[in-house]
């Protein structure tokens, strides 16, 4: 059990049945009346951010939230496979549980894998990722000055933005958070 005057960013609670994160909290001790706990939390499931006044002396469960790192296997129609890399089993989740950067995923690659009480949540990708362009239209010569985007396909079949010298063949650096062409990559 934790109370609401033990909160601290970070903490991840149940309250109605449901899994929360604080935020932000703040103690608030007013001139006249009872202290109480200002806080600002998200539910971890569906992201939603809610704030929130309580007692200090308010009691609720601690919620464990698991964290795996586990490696993308392959997809079988809307089930994709990780492997979890202690016990080598593999894990099906559902395509509704993947983060939108899971797109800039390809095979092998370590993901983590949040969990409560069983169940999958949400799976997030690495921040950064190296991957091949595969389409792209030929850069104008001599229109290198500005910076002017044109649209490219990485080899896991997504469309991003990259600068005109990018061509065909290129290893580049993408950050799955925004989905942003970042550098060339190296090696």
């Amino acid at each position: 059990m934790i109370t609401a005057g033990d909160f601290r960013n970070g903490v991840t609670f149940e309250m109605d049945g449901q899994v929360m994160q604080v935020v932000e909290f703040q103690h608030v001790k007013p001139g006249k009346g009872a202290a109480f706990v200002r806080t600002k939390m998200k539910n971890v499931i569906t992201g939603a951010v809610t704030e929130t006044s309580f007692n200090p002396t308010a009691k609720f469960e601690n919620a464990f939230v698991e964290r795996r790192s586990m490696e993308y296997s392959y997809a079988d129609g809307d089930l994709y496979y990780f492997m979890d890399q202690e016990t080598y089993e593999l894990e099906p989740i559902d395509k509704s549980q993947l983060s939108d950067g899971f797109r800039f995923v390809k095979e092998n690659m370590v993901c983590v894998v949040s969990s409560y009480k069983g169940k999958v949540f949400n799976v997030e990708a690495p921040n950064f990722v190296d991957l091949e362009i595969t389409h792209t239209e030929p850069g104008l010569a001599g229109n290198t000055a500005t910076n002017t985007l044109k649209p490219a396909v990485v080899e896991t079949g997504a469309e991003i933005k990259v600068p005109l010298f990018i061509n065909i063949g290129d290893r580049i650096r993408i950050d799955t958070r925004t989905g942003e062409y970042l550098e060339r990559a190296k090696g």
